[in-house]
């Protein structure tokens, strides 16, 4: 998928979310380009079209450039019990121990605490000791989304 993106951001490897048209798009001449993702999806740039030039933008500092992406999978955690590869699986839930080293992995970044994902790999044991909550959990990765 080709799409316009922050310079900032138009690196091979860099993941975002894409949070979907912001107030400063309208009248841009760039938009059919631009708004081409899913809003709320993770990506990953895959490569940075060589040649390209940079090009003014409202939203971003430094413009945009051309950039290839495709979904990414995410890193997360869930309840042990049913958690294996090839199954569907939640968010463990919402975690208000933001301290904890499991955190960004029972809310993690383009990922909704009510939607079902397929577990596309085991990773193994959270990065934490124990859950302050209580709950037996599985590092796992899901498969990337497809959006709309």
């Amino acid at each position: 998928m080709i799409t316009l993106l922050g310079t900032a951001l138009a690196e091979a490897g860099t993941e975002f979310v894409y949070r979907g048209e912001s107030d400063a798009c309208a009248g841009c001449p760039y938009r059919k380009q631009c708004l081409t993702l899913s809003e709320g999806v993770r990506y990953e740039v895959t490569d940075v079209r060589d040649g390209g030039q940079t090009l003014d933008c409202a939203v971003h500092e430094g413009g945009v450039r051309a950039v290839e992406v495709e979904p990414a999978s995410i890193t997360a955690q869930v309840r042990s019990k049913g958690a294996y590869a090839g199954s569907k699986g939640k968010l463990a839930g919402p975690c208000p121990h933001v301290d904890c080293p499991g955190h960004e992995y029972c809310v993690p970044k383009g990922a909704s605490q009510d939607a079902e994902y397929q577990i596309q790999e085991i990773r193994g044991d959270p990065p934490q000791d124990y859950c302050a909550l209580d709950r037996e959990l599985r590092l796992v990765e899901f498969a990337p989304s497809e959006g709309d």
